[in-house]
C-alpha cells in the first residue's frame, strides 16, 4: 500500500465539538462552537480554546476573561451546529435553541443546563498564533449533570452520547474498545 503526501495541515481528528458560553458582563450572553478545545494539564487542570479573532465570542473572552465549556450530546448536536454557523450579533442563540442558562458558582458566565457537563474556565494566557488565537485556562469547576450518576456515586460520562467533529461531520461516540492499561493487563 502507497502513501501519498500533502502540504501540512491540521489532520488531527476527531476532536470534541463543544459549545462554549461567553457574556460580555453586562448581561449579553452568547455561546459559540468550538472544536479546537483540548485538555492541557492535569495540575493543575487547564484547558484550551482557539477561537478566531473575528469571531463575536472572541471580545467577550477577552474581556471577561472567562468561558464555560459545555460538553455535547447526541441530542444537542443540532443546537451545537447552530452556534457554529451563526452569529450572536444577529441572535439570541439559548433563546433560538431553546437552551437553559444555568448560573454556575465559581464564574460569571452561565452553563447551559441541558449539557452533561459544564467545565467553568477562567483564562490564564492568550496565545495570538495565526488564523486563531488560543485562550488557556484554568478549569476553576465542573457541574456533572445527576441523570448519569449511578449508585455508587460514579459519573458516567461515557452514557451520555459525547459528538465528535471529523472533518466537517459530527459523529457521536460509539463502541467501547478497551480500557487504559489493558494492553498489558494479565
Amino acid at each position: 500500500m502507497g502513501k501519498q503526501h500533502w502540504k501540512a495541515g491540521n489532520m488531527l481528528n476527531p476532536v470534541p465539538a463543544v459549545m462554549v458560553s461567553v457574556s460580555d458582563g453586562n448581561g449579553k450572553n452568547n455561546i459559540i462552537t468550538v472544536a479546537w478545545a483540548g485538555t492541557i494539564c492535569t495540575n493543575p487542570p487547564m484547558l484550551s480554546i482557539s477561537v478566531r479573532p473575528e469571531r463575536y465570542s472572541y471580545e467577550m473572552i477577552k474581556s471577561t476573561k472567562e468561558f464555560v465549556v459545555n460538553l455535547t450530546t447526541k441530542d444537542l448536536v443540532r443546537a451545537c451546529d447552530y452556534c457554529g454557523v451563526t452569529s450572536g450579533r444577529d441572535v439570541d442563540k439559548f433563546e433560538k435553541m431553546k437552551l437553559t442558562p444555568i448560573k454556575l458558582p465559581n464564574v460569571s458566565v452561565p452553563g447551559i443546563k441541558e449539557s452533561p457537563v459544564n467545565i467553568e474556565c477562567r483564562v490564564k494566557k492568550i496565545e495570538e498564533l495565526g488564523s486563531h488565537t488560543m485562550f488557556i485556562a484554568d478549569v476553576v469547576g465542573v457541574t456533572v449533570d445527576d441523570e448519569y450518576m449511578d449508585e455508587k456515586g460514579k459519573f458516567n460520562i461515557n452514557d451520555t452520547g459525547l459528538v465528535m467533529y471529523s472533518h466537517g461531520e459530527y459523529f457521536v461516540m460509539g463502541e467501547k474498545l478497551g480500557k487504559f492499561g489493558y494492553s498489558i493487563k494479565k
